[in-house]
């Protein structure tokens, strides 16, 4: 699909994955590291397989000279330069623009390429306590928590990935490059889902309700989110609307042919059922057999029944879940590369499927290539490297 397009990645960890994204959608996506910089950390290898790898040494004048006679050549820059730093003039956009018109260059940052917090430096904590994300997760009263797996440069990629793929379809009407200025902890907003509803319908922030949902009813009751079963958790929420009604109703079905104690579960009419009226006391009464039930069903079991049942309903899973999903092997998601030590590692695949085809991972994490090698496929072969380069494609020792 992009396999027309030349991406460089200058990022550091907030814009990972956006170069990930687009190697995956078949741009020839090249990491630039700096000579030295290790590279068999877990997270590198996994969000920058199916990049190649050019060594680039940028603080000096030769790699910066190699840099600029690549960037002419390059449809699109991803890079997390915060200013003030050394190499944010380098990186100016109006600069690279007066080389390469066409270029998109696309910035990855804690909190934006301008404002009061520029600067800023930031880790996943500062960034998801910042984006509001920490203030709707943990228990009422008490600590604010973050999810463990780091969240918020996967937020922040994915949007400039998107980002990236607009300004790519400006070009092509109007054959000028855009730069693409991404927030991280504007990203992070997208996380919290309904919360900045509230806000602006009724002039209120949500608070950390911990498994619970609050803000259904009119009359202050939460409603369980999250429930123990036989083997970890489950999702479920007593909804109303059309939808909810009708899992509501299947449930109780399921719970009876189970030969379940339904409670008042078994009184309701669930055709005219609303949680915006319900109290508390109603609220603990209905989900107190629902409680029960569940602690006898396993979460495979409770995702086959939802699925067969068309219910809302949904399994917690763990990283040992996700890795045996059947689903996922069943799709040929997972691919297995030479690792740095040559034994097979496991990448999730490519997130594209076209003409229902996988798309391939093209490279192994860490597939080197050369300055000479990449401007020849460029079509520019000069200076000492070059001529090397060319007289050995003429000798026939490369190919």
């Amino acid at each position: 699909m992009l396999s027309a397009y030349r991406v460089l990645d200058l990022s550091n960890r907030v814009g990972w994955l956006a170069g990930r994204l687009l190697a995956d959608l078949g741009a020839d996506v090249i990491k630039l590291e700096r000579p030295g910089v290790a590279i068999d950390d877990p997270d590198w290898q996994a969000y920058n397989v199916n990049k190649r790898l050019l060594r680039l040494d940028l603080e000096t004048s030769e790699g910066r000279s190699q840099f600029d006679r690549l960037i002419d050549h390059v449809d699109i820059l991803i890079e997390s330069v915060l200013p003030g730093e050394p190499a944010a003039a380098w990186l100016d956009p109006a600069r690279l623009r007066q080389r390469n018109p066409r270029l998109i260059q696309v910035s990855v940052t804690p909190f934006g390429a301008d404002g009061p917090r520029a600067e800023w430096l930031a880790s996943d904590l500062e960034l998801m306590a910042a984006g509001g994300a920490m203030s709707l997760a943990g228990e009422p009263g008490e600590t604010p928590l973050r999810v463990t797996v780091p969240q918020s440069y996967s937020w922040a990629g994915a949007q400039a990935a998107v980002g990236a793929l607009t300004a790519l379809i400006h070009r092509t009407a109007t054959g000028q490059g855009q730069r693409v200025d991404v927030s991280a902890q504007a990203a992070v907003i997208l996380a919290l889902s309904h919360a900045p509803a509230f806000w602006d319908m009724e002039g209120t922030n949500p608070t950390r309700a911990g498994a619970f949902v609050s803000g259904r009813s009119v009359k202050g009751a939460r409603f369980r989110a999250f429930w123990p079963c036989a083997d970890g958790y489950v999702n479920f929420v007593l909804y109303g609307g059309p939808a909810g009604r009708r899992t509501n109703a299947r449930l109780v079905e399921w719970m009876r042919e189970c030969g379940a104690e339904l409670g008042v579960l078994a009184q309701i009419d669930w055709k005219h059922f609303d949680p915006k009226l319900a109290s508390q006391q109603d609220v603990d009464e209905m989900e107190r057999p629902i409680a029960e039930f569940l602690l006898r069903i396993a979460k495979r079991e409770f995702l086959e029944q939802a699925s067969r049942r068309e219910m809302l309903g949904y399994p917690v899973s763990t990283m040992q879940d996700i890795a045996a999903d059947p689903q996922l092997g069943a799709r040929a998601f997972w691919q297995d590369l030479p690792g740095p030590d040559g034994a097979p590692q496991r990448h999730c695949g490519s997130f594209a499927i076209v003409d229902r085809v996988r798309q391939p991972l093209r490279h192994r994490p860490g597939t080197e290539i050369d300055v000479a090698s990449l401007l020849a496929e460029c079509g520019v072969v000069a200076g000492a490297e070059g001529v090397k380069f060319a007289e050995a494609m003429k000798e026939g020792q490369l190919v």
